[in-house]
């Protein structure tokens, strides 16, 4: 007598038939696929032993439900994104979620190296100084209403140049006759001496610090001889084709202060009255 060959589940037997054995036991094909397949996430139906079972975040498809919610493209083979719990293609993706390109108006791919600014997006070749053609990449920029430059080129095309060495002024520098100067470049014509922030003046429009201009422009004290700027509030005394600072215009003789009384010359001397009437 022959021994039994059944299904581990229905019973009946299993000579002459396909089976499929699972932990030590034989099960029929309809048993086999009732027990231990698992159900579609698209059409609700059974995924059968025989079928290419797709499998993505704890939800399985057939081969031919695994497909794209929008244009019914399969994806078994192709790349795809899930948003909402639809699965998309790339394509259909970035036509919905993805920016495009304000330089070239192509989308930009998910994954793709882009740059944002102001609400907008662009692929990073694509971001260029308007100027130069050059791509800026992650390097500084300077925007121009609705164009953009590298630093260089702005600066070549709009930043003010100075008066003296004709570079460009990026930040600071000195006005001086509607004029823009660096700085370091604003000195005094004789001595060099940097003049910002320094009281100076100028004479046949080149400026010069007080000394210098004291000393090769200004009037010699007749008593002291040194220079008489007037600056800083200093008052002189002039007579004749001389000059004094006003502490130096003393009596020639006594050395008492000649300001605001009478005064006598005699000769390169000027004096009092009390030394004029005793000679």
């Amino acid at each position: 007598m022959t021994d039994r060959f059944d299904c581990d589940n229905c019973k009946e037997s299993l000579y002459g038939r396909k089976y499929i054995q699972s932990d030590d036991s034989p099960y029929c094909i309809p048993c086999y696929d009732s027990l231990f397949s698992n159900t579609c996430d698209e059409c609700k139906e059974l995924i059968g032993h025989d079928a290419r079972e797709l499998f993505y975040e704890d939800r399985h498809y057939h081969e031919h439900c695994f497909r794209c919610f929008r244009c019914d493209r399969s994806l078994a083979d192709e790349p795809f994104t899930s948003q909402d719990d639809a699965l998309l293609c790339n394509d259909c993706y970035c036509n919905e979620f993805s920016s495009k390109c304000v330089a070239c108006d192509k989308i930009v791919m998910p994954g793709t190296r882009k740059l944002e600014y102001a609400g907008s997006t662009w692929h990073e070749g694509c971001f260029i100084c308007h100027s130069c053609s050059q791509p800026i990449g992650s390097k500084s920029f300077i925007p121009d209403k609705d164009e953009h430059y590298c630093v260089p080129c702005y600066e070549d095309k709009f930043a003010p140049r100075c008066t003296r060495c004709k570079k460009t002024l990026t930040k600071g520098g000195v006005t001086y006759r509607d004029e823009p100067w660096h700085k370091e470049c604003f000195v005094c014509t004789s001595c060099k001496t940097q003049l910002a922030g320094q009281h100076f003046t100028s004479r046949d429009d080149s400026p010069y610090c007080l000394k210098c201009f004291g000393n090769l422009y200004a009037k010699k004290c007749e008593a002291c001889s040194k220079p008489i700027t007037g600056f800083g509030g200093g008052k002189y005394i002039s007579f004749e084709d001389r000059q004094w600072h006003q502490p130096c215009f003393t009596c020639s003789q006594c050395s008492v202060s000649l300001v605001g009384a009478g005064f006598f010359p005699d000769g390169d001397r000027i004096l009092c009255r009390d030394c004029h009437t005793s000679l």
